[in-house]
């Protein structure tokens, strides 16, 4: 009995010093868009409409999983996250399986805000309405 609880204990060792360490949590991203082109397809033609400022925050970041959530005042969602080299873009799939896609590059300077482009590609009552918004996102 005395060998089979040695082995046993040995065992746990083994896979308690193989276990991978749990990822240290990314920082949450809070970004803020004021510029961009928001377009309204109508009669043949898209059309410029008002720009109203954006923003949000990405939580949650789980970079080896690839997942995160995104927090708005209406609420809070589902985020994929595709790796690149100094950016990473963030994939929403929204109910009606329309795609916004934010990518937020490297900061120019170490700790300082990190240039960010949100897009939305979407339709109204059958209408494409896309955007495109340009900013910033700063690690809280």
């Amino acid at each position: 009995m005395a060998a089979f609880l040695s082995a046993l204990l040995l065992l746990a060792s083994a896979i308690v010093a193989c276990a991978k360490p749990a990822a240290a949590a990314e920082p949450a991203l809070s970004c803020s868009f004021s510029t961009g082109v928001v377009k309204s397809f109508e009669k043949g033609a898209f059309k410029d409409e008002k720009l109203e400022p954006l923003s949000f925050r990405i939580i949650d970041i789980d970079l080896d999983r690839q997942t995160a959530s995104l927090e708005t005042q209406q609420g809070k969602g589902e985020l994929k996250i595709v790796r690149a080299i100094g950016a990473n873009h963030y994939l929403e799939v929204v109910t009606e399986g329309f795609l916004n896609v934010t990518t937020i590059f490297e900061a120019p300077e170490e700790g300082g805000p990190m240039p960010a482009v949100h897009s939305r590609h979407f339709g109204f009552f059958g209408q494409p309405f896309v955007s495109q918004y340009h900013g910033t996102c700063t690690a809280k």
